[in-house]
Order: C-alpha cells, then sequence, then structure tokens
C-alpha cells in the first residue's frame, strides 16, 4: 500500500517540476533578437523559454496583466511605469536589460568640445523625449535645471545655461532635418535609425549605459519572487548575452547591468 501510495504522489511532483516553457513578449528589433539569443542561453541551463513577438508594447503589456505571457522586455522603465500606473497593471520590474542611448548628432562638429557659445540644439518637441534630451545635455554639464523636474523637465525649468545654447524644438519626424542647422541634435536611438545614424559610430556624445531610461524586463507582481525570474534574469544577464550585444550592436546598444 504504501508503494502505490508513493508512486502517485511522485508522478504529480514530476509534473509539476517539469514547468511549461516560460513565454516572454517581446517587439521585432534588438529586444527580439537579443531574447532569442537569451532563450539559447536559458535552454543551456535547462530553463525552456517560448519568445512570442508582439507589435508593441501596449500589447504585450496588456497581454502579462491577463496571464497570456510570463513576462516581457519590449519597453524602457519610465515608460513602463507610465503604462502600469495609467492602465492599473499587477505588473512589476525584474530588472534592466538593455539601453538605446539616446545622442548628440552634428554636422558642424567634430567634438562636443568645438561647440560655440550661442550655439542652436535642437531636442525633440514631445514631452517624454524633451525631458530625455535635457538629462542628457545636463550629464555634460552644457545647462542644468531644476531638480524637482527629474524626469519631466522641460525648457522652462533650465536654472543655468552658462554658453547660452539655444534651444530649440522640433517634432521627431523633423528631427533629422535641423542636422543642416543646428549644432547639436539630440536625438533617440529610433529617430536616429531613421536618418541612417548609429549613437556609437555618429555621435558626439551618448547617454551612459545606466540611464533611468534603461529597458526593463517586467513580469507579474505576484510572480515577481518566483525562482524562475532569477534564472532567467541570469539568462538575461549572462557573458554570452553580454557578448552577442557587444558584438552584434556595437555600443550602439549597450547593457546596464
Amino acid at each position: 500500500m504504501k508503494r502505490l501510495s508513493f508512486f502517485p504522489a511522485l508522478v504529480l511532483f514530476a509534473a509539476s517540476a517539469a514547468r511549461a516553457a516560460l513565454s516572454v513578449g517581446v517587439t521585432p528589433g534588438p529586444h527580439a533578437e537579443i531574447v532569442e539569443e537569451v532563450r539559447r542561453v536559458a535552454a543551456s541551463r535547462g530553463l525552456a523559454v517560448d519568445v512570442v513577438a508582439f507589435a508593441d508594447c501596449a500589447s504585450a503589456d496588456a497581454a502579462l496583466a491577463k496571464g497570456r505571457i510570463d513576462a516581457d522586455s519590449c519597453e524602457d522603465g519610465p515608460a513602463f511605469d507610465s503604462r502600469r500606473a495609467q492602465h492599473g497593471y499587477p505588473l512589476a520590474r525584474a530588472a534592466s536589460t538593455i539601453t538605446f542611448p539616446m545622442a548628440l548628432y552634428s554636422r558642424k562638429l567634430k567634438a562636443l568640445s568645438e561647440l560655440k557659445t550661442g550655439a542652436v540644439v535642437a531636442i525633440p518637441a514631445d514631452p517624454g523625449g524633451a525631458a530625455r534630451a535635457l538629462i542628457l545635455l545636463q550629464n555634460f554639464t552644457l545647462l542644468s535645471f531644476r531638480d524637482e523636474a527629474g524626469l519631466h523637465a522641460t525648457p522652462a525649468d533650465i536654472t543655468s545655461n552658462r554658453m547660452r545654447l539655444k534651444i530649440r524644438q522640433a517634432p521627431r519626424a523633423k528631427l533629422a532635418d535641423t542636422l543642416n542647422d543646428a549644432s547639436i541634435v539630440v536625438m533617440d536611438s529610433d529617430d536616429a535609425a531613421r536618418a541612417g545614424l548609429a549613437p556609437a559610430r555618429d555621435g558626439i556624445g551618448m547617454e551612459d549605459a545606466r540611464s533611468p531610461f534603461a529597458s526593463v524586463l517586467a513580469v507579474r507582481a505576484a510572480d515577481r519572487a518566483q525562482p524562475w525570474v532569477g534564472r532567467l534574469i541570469a539568462a538575461y544577464q549572462s557573458d554570452d548575452v553580454a557578448r552577442f550585444i557587444l558584438v552584434r550592436y556595437q555600443d550602439s546598444v549597450r547593457r546596464p547591468w
């Protein structure tokens, strides 16, 4: 009798231990390419991962909140926090993944040290892009703004502009056009790519990998302490994935870990 009762228990334990593959949502491009490499590394460590493609992060986050996938990797931290708050999603950041660095581009300067007093600097017109650009300019000590502004700085928050730079805002679709007139144009990776530019190759200054705008791996808040989350993070932040990112993207995609 003991033997008969033990066998079903063993089967139940084995079935629960053999967890179905984790499903990780991604958007096309580097997020998908990198998570495919993460999948390979995870598999070598006994963790099965399925990569699920979504057209946009809004769809991925909605699927994650509804339990249709286990995690997603597709957007920067502030964007994730904003969507989570807007929809009341029970989601949490699990780890930082990659940074698509915003950078300074110029057709007039070969180095930032050549920048002259009174020069025109073009930044995105949308609030999120403008704030990120102003933070980058502050990081290069070109200006400063009120501490209270944080990640939501606007040109009105500028308190010091030692070179009397003329800050001009332009819609993202037209930012690249201002390269002919402005001394510096501040663009994120997507806008730069549409103009055939890459931050590591063409920029004269770019964001640190540990930018507050680094992308995140998101999970449901209830799952944050699950062992598989730590194993997935370890696969993502492995030496193999670090090499893949460096070789494939040549520092135009950066890792904050």
